[in-house]
């Protein structure tokens, strides 16, 4: 296991998977979110996303969290590994609304600097985009997982992500 590539979608775990994947196995994390978003949470362009991921991308290790969907195809090349966490709608939501009370005022360890955690409107937006967006982010990366030419995994609890943490790292020697 090198190169790790993770995806799901928003309040799935992905950032928190991936920061314990990489403790366990020696992998440097890059979360797509640090990419997407500069301080006072202004959106990066997309030229200067796509220089930012794919520098990432080319390097001999990672693990990779988060959407970026444009470059999927690079990555999954890349990756040795690909894990999907397809976790149920209700207990992202409950993440989300955790996160974003525990973290208010704070940023959190997966984005820039100057990007504090709102519980607000805010969050009654992200939330909304969830729910509508769900079905159609769900379809994309049932699809992208079932082509991935190499181990794969749909983990779908939180017993899921347990097993695969202590599989990684029962390996991570071999």
């Amino acid at each position: 296991m090198k190169r790790v590539m993770i995806v799901g979608a928003p309040g799935s775990g992905k950032s928190t998977l991936a920061r314990r994947l990489g403790a366990r196995v020696g992998l440097p994390v890059v979360h797509i979110d640090r990419i997407h978003w500069k301080a006072g949470w202004v959106e990066r362009p997309l030229d200067e996303r796509l220089l930012l991921i794919r520098a990432a991308e080319v390097t001999e290790v990672w693990i990779i969290e988060g959407g970026l969907s444009a470059t999927w195809h690079e990555r999954a090349a890349r990756a040795d590994v690909f894990v999907w966490l397809d976790i149920p709608i209700g207990i992202r939501l409950w993440r989300i609304l955790r996160r974003s009370w525990v973290h208010r005022g704070r940023t959190r360890p997966d984005l820039p600097e100057g990007c504090p955690e709102t519980f607000g409107k805010q969050t009654v937006a992200f939330i909304g985009y969830i729910v509508t967006s769900r079905a159609r982010t769900r379809e994309r990366m049932s699809r992208f997982h079932a082509q991935f030419d190499g181990p794969a995994f749909r983990l779908r609890t939180t017993e899921d992500v347990s097993a695969f943490l202590t599989k990684a790292t029962s390996n991570a020697g071999e």
